[in-house]
């Protein structure tokens, strides 16, 4: 499988070191297909539980998974003095309901404490929803650099499945006003989305950029992603909420089982030649 991986610094005033992982080599079988993960980033500068700064990031966190049983995005900055300030936010894809935003956010923070454990910066992206906490101000701060990107198989000369692609990108692109737009033709389905701490026009200037990037990145594949700082955009033939590793892994699953399917019925039908074939024999 053709695979495009590249990765950039996340804009943050401290550097974050980020982790990738394939989707098809995540094994979490208790998690639905919105906890699939995507990528985290965690901050090379670490602070000490016994400062208010930790205490700050504990309320912090808190304050993201409660605000998120009641709307799809918030931001929070909480601080005593400016140098123990705290910033974060989370945001879900913007057709969970409450409860699965909710949900999504709450494994999020949990699976960031694992990663990121005593990081004074981290970043987590589900499928379903974003965490970002960091003590330097990232908030309302536009961001274009490329996180992640990712590109399916060659599909060759497949027009139909590149008008349909083109058509979805054009309509997710002419979306006015909206920090998540879905759009559909045929069995390409695509979304693209922003973190809503960015005005609409620079929402709008994220997406052409990543859009832009998709269509000269992934321009022959059958399904691509483009994860910038502070948007997103992805389409894909098989629709974007699949895990499209576990499809893979169930393909090949499927063609292994056709294979010793094919090759018993040919085994059968060979024996039953050959006791046919003796058979003649010693009836002679």
């Amino acid at each position: 499988m053709k695979t495009n991986m590249h990765a950039k610094a996340l804009h943050f005033s401290s550097t974050l070191i980020l982790f990738f992982l394939s989707l098809n080599t995540i094994i979490n079988p208790s998690n639905s297909t919105l906890e699939t993960f995507i990528y985290a980033g965690c901050s090379q500068i670490k602070y000490n539980p016994s400062t208010p700064y930790s205490s700050n990031l504990d309320s912090l966190l808190a304050s993201l998974v409660n605000a998120a049983s009641l709307s799809n995005f918030n931001k929070f900055k909480i601080s005593l003095t400016q140098n123990d300030a705290v910033y974060g936010l989370y945001q879900c894809r913007g057709d969970l309901t409450s409860p699965d935003c909710h949900e999504c956010v709450a494994s999020a923070v949990a699976r960031l404490g694992a990663i990121c454990g005593g990081a004074s910066g981290g970043v987590l992206q589900f499928e379903g929803c974003l965490v970002r906490y960091d003590n330097v101000s990232f908030l309302g701060v536009d961001d274009k650099g490329v996180v992640l990107d990712k590109c399916g198989p060659s599909v060759g000369y497949d027009f139909e499945l590149f008008n349909r692609r083109d058509a979805v990108l054009a309509y997710l692109t002419n979306g006015t006003g909206q920090y998540f737009r879905v759009g559909g033709s045929g069995k390409v389905q695509g979304v693209v989305q922003c973190v809503q701490d960015l005005s609409v026009g620079e929402c709008q200037d994220c997406l052409l950029e990543a859009i832009g990037r998709l269509r000269s990145e992934c321009g022959g594949s059958a399904w691509g992603d483009m994860f910038l700082g502070k948007c997103y955009a992805r389409y894909s033939d098989r629709g974007y909420t699949s895990a499209r590793g576990n499809d893979d892994d169930m393909e090949k699953t499927l063609a292994i089982i056709i294979g010793l399917v094919a090759g018993v019925a040919v085994l059968i039908v060979f024996l039953s030649f050959l006791s046919k074939l003796c058979d003649k024999k010693g009836g002679k």
